[in-house]
């Protein structure tokens, strides 16, 4: 079996290693979702990941609700991507963009008043972030259906946005109850017509959504995100093991490169597993590389690898504190604490500033 130092190949990428950076929000563009200078040492700096999967991006201000997150529909925002890929090309790494799109998580006061948009009317539980602190949920209205080739051509610019700005690819966010993972799972999609009910329909959107960004973008360069085995942000399924198992299965059809799932355990930090893991029924009904992110250490991740649990691991918060991820697993040392006080600060301090281990021996 592989080792997760072994370099491997998702589609069209070939990479060094299997060990990924997940996608990270962490607030540094500007108030009109605009990336930063500081975002392309931040990602330069972690480049030895053998792909950086960029934080969650914007495909439309309808579907951005996050205070300072990047977005990546218009010229300036495209624009500003160009040197945070290219500094994470010259520091020898590949980076795919994460296209996202939040559902009933944005809150109205990024609308101007109007209310998001979900499969069916609903409030999302808890408080939503916004430029005046937090707030609770605006609820949201349902999408029409003619409201969806609109939707579907939104992807597509955000794609084609992110290949002028030169990334190697891109990833769909459908998961952690966003606005895809909203029209997946039964618990959050109540509609009646050809986008609800069935779970034929329920994955409907999510499909052709992939079909229309790899249409753009190359399916041999596109990858998609899910996360099936317990509630997260008010959205759960009734039946995961088959929702997924026939979504895994249209990604394959489409012929995407990689599925990126999270997919904690029952003690998970962010949300815990209410279901029997759902990513051996994915694995088998994808056929491609499957890539496990949640909670994983150096060691367990490569028990994963080396056991055929996964094809590949994704971290995420240990790249915060940890540039040099890969090294640090490799010699077996711990890993840096991060600084939760600065996950959504705008400023380098706890972004740009932790030190790798040769810069702690110098």
């Amino acid at each position: 079996m592989p080792s997760i130092f072994d370099p491997i190949t998702l589609g069209a990428l070939k990479l060094p290693n299997r060990i990924l950076m997940a996608p990270l929000t962490r607030a540094r563009a500007t108030r009109t979702h605009v990336p930063t200078p500081v975002m392309a040492e931040y990602y330069a700096q972690r480049a030895t990941a053998g792909l950086i999967i960029s934080e969650a991006t914007g495909i439309s201000q309808e579907g951005l609700g996050w205070p300072y997150a990047p977005g990546i529909w218009s010229d300036e925002q495209t624009e500003a991507w160009k040197p945070v890929v290219k500094a994470v090309h010259e520091a020898g790494g590949r980076i795919v963009c994460q296209l996202w799109h939040m559902g009933y998580l944005v809150h109205s006061d990024f609308l101007g008043g109007e209310p998001p948009v979900a499969p069916s009317v609903a409030t999302a539980p808890d408080e939503a972030h916004t430029y005046d602190g937090k707030k609770p949920y605006s609820q949201a209205r349902a999408l029409r259906e003619d409201e969806i080739p609109r939707l579907i051509a939104d992807y597509e610019r955000a794609a084609r946005n992110a290949v002028a700005a030169g990334f190697d690819g891109v990833q769909i966010h459908a998961a952690n109850g966003y606005l895809l993972d909203e029209f997946i799972r039964d618990g959050s999609n109540k509609r009646s017509d050809r986008y609800g009910g069935s779970v034929e329909n329920r994955v409907r959107l999510v499909t052709k959504v992939a079909q229309a960004v790899a249409g753009v973008v190359g399916a041999d360069r596109t990858g998609i995100r899910f996360s099936p085995n317990g509630p997260i942000q008010g959205v759960d399924d009734s039946n995961p093991h088959e929702v997924f198992g026939l979504a895994a299965e249209m990604m394959e059809r489409v012929g995407l490169a990689f599925i990126e799932m999270r997919e904690p355990g029952p003690d998970g930090t962010f949300g815990k597993a209410t279901v029997a893991p759902v990513a051996p029924v994915i694995k088998e009904r994808f056929g491609g590389p499957v890539i496990l992110n949640c909670d994983y250490d150096g060691e367990r991740a490569k028990q994963a690898v080396a056991s055929g649990e996964a094809d590949a691991i994704a971290f995420g918060r240990p790249y915060i504190a940890n540039p040099d991820l890969v090294d640090r697993i490799a010699k077996g040392l711990p890993f840096a604490k991060d600084d939760m006080k600065t996950w959504y600060s705008q400023g380098p301090e706890g972004y740009v500033d932790y030190p790798a281990l040769t810069q702690k021996a110098a």
